[in-house]
């Protein structure tokens, strides 16, 4: 979203941020204005987290959809937002997907609204129907209903998206998107950790041999049945590959604790995707949005091992859908998480597929086209006047 909100700014409107006391730093290092509201309850998170080990994948995604997102997050921020509203009186509310409160207060106060949609188009027919009754709770008198008719926009190319006649089959209202084009911001390198430093590290393993990226985003290192039980199995099933495999952990991915690596495969804590992409010729990623999107903004084709949101799951679909990569389902029935055996075991047949058959590439290559064709975010700030005039 930062690219629409700069936009809108360097257009002359005001813009504020809403956004947890604890992004504070996110949003001004952004250049924008923070407007804080409370972080949710510590305890409550930690009551609602703690149950979802326990659960099965549909019932854990269910759970944080309902009870997180549209629940203790919403009512959380939901009284410093109205106020803040009610003393601004913007004229246009811009939300994104999972943020449900900004809707709440933007029906209360009659002020139209935009969905952002971090993610393929078909994810409304997952979570609206999840959400509707937590919506209601919250005090908007349309519940889901009025999501449904918001205006969207989205930076996923159409070549993602389901197609709209599956759509219609289903029963699934076809909504209009207003696609852009995708630009991650770049974030600054980890200070004082070495990582992050230039394009590459140094140079390790065989320099001709095809270099993977390999990202599970900035949470699985945070989740002891993951971390460090995949990222080891993926090592050890990668191993004796002809590759250099380069695998960031995020912030608090310690790389110690994957022990001894071999010689073709090197771990750190970050490093900048934007610059590691021109150089890889396939990426393993776990169907996070900025991953997998900023992969194929460079034409890279992915294998993707979805992890524990629905999301990622309907992105590594979209993947395997457009053939600029495949993804592995490693869920056993009735399981919560995936498990890191059967990833790992899919995981060899698959990156050599990418690797050696040219239409991956060739296909990842045509997404990249269409991403680079949209418009760029700057493009819809006359799209935000025209929501907003039309309501005054």
């Amino acid at each position: 979203m930062v690219p629409f909100a700069q936009a809108c700014a360097a257009a002359g409107h005001e813009v504020r941020v809403a956004a947890p006391a604890s992004f504070a730093r996110a949003v001004e290092r952004a250049g924008l204005v923070h407007l804080p509201v409370p972080d949710a309850p510590p305890d409550e998170m930690g009551a609602i987290f703690g149950r979802l080990p326990h659960m099965s994948f549909d019932e854990a995604n269910t759970t944080v959809l309902r009870d997180v997102f549209a629940g203790v997050d919403a009512r959380s921020v939901l009284p410093a937002l109205a106020e803040a509203v009610d003393g601004w009186r913007p004229d246009l509310v811009v939300r994104e997907s999972a943020e449900f409160a900004s809707y709440v207060v933007a029906e209360r106060q009659g002020i139209p609204h935009v969905e952002m949609v971090p993610g393929t188009a078909g994810l409304d027919a997952i979570v609206l129907p999840l959400v509707d009754e937590a919506l209601q709770a919250l005090g908007a008198e349309q519940g889901a209903a009025g999501l449904w008719a918001a205006p969207v926009v989205g930076v996923v190319p159409e070549v993602l998206d389901d197609p709209p006649d599956e759509r219609q089959r289903l029963g699934i209202p076809v909504r209009t998107v207003h696609r852009f084009r995708y630009e991650a911001a770049a974030p600054p390198a980890t200070a004082g950790s070495g990582d992050g430093e230039g394009a590459l590290p140094a140079p390790w393993g065989d320099p001709d041999a095809p270099l993977v990226y390999a990202s599970f985003g900035t949470v699985a290192a945070t989740m002891p049945p993951l971390f460090p039980g995949l990222y080891r199995a993926m090592v050890e099933a990668l191993a004796e590959r002809s590759i250099r495999l380069l695998i960031t952990l995020g912030e608090p991915g310690d790389p110690a604790a994957l022990g001894p690596l071999p010689a073709n495969i090197h771990a750190e804590r970050f490093r900048r995707q934007h610059d590691v992409m021109p150089h890889a010729a396939a990426v393993i990623g776990h169907g996070g949005f900025g991953t997998t999107m900023t992969g194929l903004a460079h034409g890279v084709p992915q294998v993707v091992l979805p992890l524990f949101a629905v999301d990622q799951r309907q992105n590594a679909m979209a993947v395997e859908r457009s053939g600029a990569g495949l993804w592995i389902d490693g869920l056993a029935p009735g399981a919560g998480l995936p498990d890191p055996a059967i990833l790992a075991a899919g995981l060899p047949d698959a990156l050599t597929a990418v690797l050696r058959e040219p239409t991956y590439r060739e296909r990842a290559r045509v997404v990249a086209d269409e991403m680079a064709a949209l418009p760029a975010p700057s493009a819809a700030v006359a799209l935000f006047e025209d929501l907003a005039a039309a309501n005054s």
